[in-house]
């Protein structure tokens, strides 16, 4: 036992918990964490935004199963960090914003970024809450571990104030220390119902969200899928769940079978927009919900079985009621409007016209993935298309915002990605929109030896909000959704990375080698052609 500084404490349960990394933006109030990290072990990344350090936090839970950890200095500080923390509450990411603050002695005095930040982080997060003493910040931290990641996952702000972090306490271990959190398993008289209602379906189908990536049995989504007979439609943090070759994986046919279903199993996808509200579940259809959160059971639509409970363990006792199930003419059914709409894909895969084809530009990455790495999302109309077209499977990972939407995650994400990945390629697909809200990240990438790789699909729009709106109004009344083709590759060549521009499809494939093989952050800024691959994909 010794008596060290507030700063310390906060490193060594941070270290005690396994985190490796801490992101974050200097800030006079912040300071003695960094001092602290220095003597755990604990690697300082810094960014220029905090909204980029907060979505890192959220990309190193979303690669390594755990909470990611930001620290930002006070006020300006903290309010940037909302968007990230908006995201990753919305999405389900487990994280923790230690947040600075003036001396609590000097509290509601007019100290310099004196505001009231627990109250500002109450409605985004799991548990936002002020340190009340040094000798207590490794509990509080031991606590935001446990919360982070306990049921639904979310994020947790802890306050600390600049005086606690200054002053001294015993570093003694806290009897607490650090547990997995519990994930349960449902109800076994439902899943004794739902394994009824899937045993006497005829049209079954499943959908599987990312609640699965925080399950002690994320692996048994194959195991189940090779025994039960049905199309499977993964999204979020699932994707990659089932190997690409899987006869029941499917991505192109959802409409179709959620019309024509008769029992549609939901794990960890609420009825949000992306089922409609689950209107677009076939009326008539049984319906068995499998989620975290009770709350969301039964929200927004009639359902007949809700089981609270994890994806994994629940698909395992199901398994266990069914052991097996066949459904051939129903599969083949769905496995031909799947074929038909890939066939249709496929023409603009294949296609050579110049400028490239957004779908020609997915597929061509997609050749150069290895077996470890990790694509990331910023953007829409092109991020959507890549969704479509990549082959991903685990360990693979992709990793997007999630349904709160939010542009800017790319760099965050990808730093994070990199860095507890330094072997696999970290792939960043971006919107020319999207690139511009924390372009400047390329300069913490290139100062800190974060190598990763970005593609601009560049149509100088806005398109998945242009699209529609001209389709609504008119091209002559669509303001603020046009831009331009602009050279985004060269703020990368400033920094010192590795930037191409390319209008034509044979200059793509060298380009995209070039970058994967560089060593240094890369852009591929790829103007693109226009399609109606997405045309009337907008939600709201």
């Amino acid at each position: 036992m010794a008596q060290v500084h507030g700063g310390r404490l906060v490193s060594k349960a941070l270290a005690r918990h396994g985190v490796t990394h801490l992101f974050t933006l200097c800030g006079g109030h912040i300071q003695a964490i960094y001092d602290g990290c220095l003597d755990d072990g604990i690697r300082v990344v810094d960014v220029r935004h905090e909204q980029t350090a907060g979505h890192a936090a959220d990309g190193y839970a979303r690669v390594t199963g755990k909470p990611g950890v930001c620290a930002v200095t006070a006020g300006p500080g903290v309010t940037d960090v909302v968007t990230a923390v908006a995201n990753a509450q919305r999405a389900g990411i487990p994280m923790i914003v230690l947040g600075g603050a003036g001396p609590r002695i000097l509290q509601d005095m007019g100290s310099l970024q004196d505001m009231n930040h627990v109250e500002l982080m109450r409605p985004i997060t799991k548990w936002s809450t002020a340190v009340p003493s040094t000798d207590r910040i490794q509990e509080y931290i031991d606590s935001a571990m446990r919360v982070a990641q306990s049921n639904v996952p979310g994020p947790v702000f802890l306050e600390i104030p600049l005086d606690l972090l200054m002053n001294w306490a015993d570093d003694a271990t806290p009897a607490t220390a650090p547990m997995a959190p519990s994930r349960p398993g449902g109800d076994p008289a439902l899943v004794k119902q739902a394994a009824e209602l899937l045993r006497n379906a005829q049209r079954p189908m499943f959908i599987v969200g990312t609640q699965l990536r925080w399950s002690p049995r994320r692996d048994i989504v194959q195991k189940f899928a090779d025994a039960v007979q049905a199309p499977y439609y993964l999204n979020g943090m699932a994707r990659g769940a089932l190997p690409h070759s899987h006869p029941n994986l499917m991505s192109r046919s959802r409409k179709v079978a959620l019309s024509q279903t008769d029992l549609c199993v939901v794990l960890g996808t609420p009825f949000d927009f992306r089922l409609e509200y689950g209107r677009a579940i076939n009326p008539s259809a049984k319906v068995v919900q499998v989620d975290l959160d009770g709350n969301e059971l039964g929200r927004n639509r009639k359902i007949d079985i809700g089981i609270d409970g994890d994806s994994g363990v629940v698909l395992e006792q199901l398994l266990n009621e069914v052991g097996s199930k066949q459904a051939p003419d129903w599969l083949m059914a769905i496995r031909a409007a799947e074929d038909k709409s890939r066939a249709k894909m496929a023409a603009e895969i294949d296609g050579s016209s110049n400028p490239p084809n957004p779908l020609r530009v997915c597929n061509e990455i997609g050749k150069r993935l290895g077996k470890n790495d990790i694509v990331i999302g910023d953007g829409g109309d092109f991020v959507a298309t890549a969704a479509y077209v990549l082959k991903l499977e685990w360990p693979q990972l992709w990793m997007d915002p999630g349904p709160l939407g939010t542009l800017g995650v790319g760099p965050g994400y990808a730093m994070a990605a990199k860095l507890l990945r330094p072997e696999a390629n970290v792939v960043l697909i971006y919107g020319d929109g999207s690139f511009g809200f924390h372009a400047l990240e390329f300069e913490a990438m290139a100062r800190q030896g974060i190598p990763v790789v970005s593609i601009i699909g560049n149509d100088a729009a806005w398109m998945q909000i242009r699209r529609g709106q001209v389709d609504l109004y008119g091209e002559s009344r669509s303001p603020a959704t046009s831009l331009e083709y602009s050279r985004y590759e060269k703020v990368v060549e400033a920094f010192g990375g590795f930037g191409a521009y390319v209008e034509k499809i044979e200059d793509l494939g060298p380009a995209l080698d070039e970058a994967f093989s560089c060593k240094r952050p890369a852009c591929v800024n790829v103007k693109i052609a226009g399609s109606d691959f997405r045309k009337g994909a907008i939600s709201v």
